[in-house]
């Protein structure tokens, strides 16, 4: 069911960002819209196929085995075997600030990442914790869906900042509308948010829930979560494209009032409420 559904938002995000680049397009007329239909199925082609690599490579991720990281790598075979899935890539990411995240298309072409703040901060049970979550999400397929949602929160930034460039709205000599260019710039970064928000917080719950089970108990994950959040909050995550918030396990950039309506997680105080409260039932 949670795999059906995934697949359903798949086909419905990659739909909306070739109709979004057509849209978009019109402002410069016919050739425009199929300059930029072209455009959107290039992207389209390069999200499905390449959104892991890239996202690996905007963290610096260096791929890892088990000559290179022996205790990691064995880890998460031994995760990957109990939740019946194929070892996927390992990598380790340079950044201090602690986090971990999965991507990949389906679980034959998936990957895992953790950051070295993480493998610093975590203990063993934690970091177990962490690695059963990020294969709950890849079991799942929020891979594909939560990177494919990446690009498309990134597209609408670079269309926001591509429109105040070349003119919002096209030139008004040529009957282009200000107002409507700057409704598309300002819906286009609430439509960023949102998608983000509709992508990641129902399925933390999910993988939090399955990565317990994988994992074969909630405290380690539960635990992991309060480290993680605690730390988050005083060593930010210096990364490149913040589009890509929703693909960690906690939010990297910790907001306030307004921008917590728009943030990619749910609260982790009630992720952890879950996770124990599961545990007691």
């Amino acid at each position: 069911m949670v795999t059906a559904l995934n697949n359903f938002k798949t086909v419905v995000l990659l739909g909306a960002l070739f109709g979004l680049f057509v849209w978009v397009g019109s402002f410069w007329g016919v050739q425009g819209m199929i300059f930029a239909g072209v455009l959107a199925t290039l992207m389209n082609f390069g999200a499905y196929f390449f959104s892991d690599r890239i996202a690996v490579a905007s963290m610096r991720g260096v791929e890892v085995d088990e000559r290179t990281a022996p205790d990691l790598h064995r880890m998460i075979k031994r995760l990957a075997d109990r939740a019946g899935l194929p070892m996927p890539r390992v990598y380790v990411c340079p950044q201090e600030a602690p986090n971990a995240f999965a991507t990949g298309r389906n679980p034959r072409h998936a990957a895992v990442a953790v950051t070295q703040g993480a493998l610093r901060l975590l203990d063993e049970r934690e970091l177990e914790g962490v690695m059963a979550h990020e294969l709950a999400h890849v079991k799942n397929r929020d891979t594909l869906t939560s990177t494919i949602a990446a690009t498309i929160a990134g597209v609408f930034s670079i269309l926001a900042q591509s429109m105040l460039f070349f003119g919002i709205g096209g030139n008004s000599r040529e009957g282009g509308h200000p107002l409507a260019g700057l409704a598309v710039v300002l819906l286009g970064a609430l439509g960023a948010a949102l998608i983000k928000a509709m992508i990641s917080r129902s399925r933390e719950f999910v993988a939090d829930a399955d990565g317990a089970k994988i994992a074969g108990s909630p405290h380690g994950l539960a635990s992991a979560l309060q480290r993680l959040e605690s730390v988050a909050r005083r060593v930010p995550l210096h990364n490149p494209n913040p589009a890509m918030n929703n693909l960690f396990i906690v939010e990297p950039f910790v907001g306030q009032a307004l921008t917590r309506l728009f943030a990619s997680h749910p609260p982790t105080e009630q992720r952890i409420a879950a996770l124990l409260g599961n545990a007691r039932t």
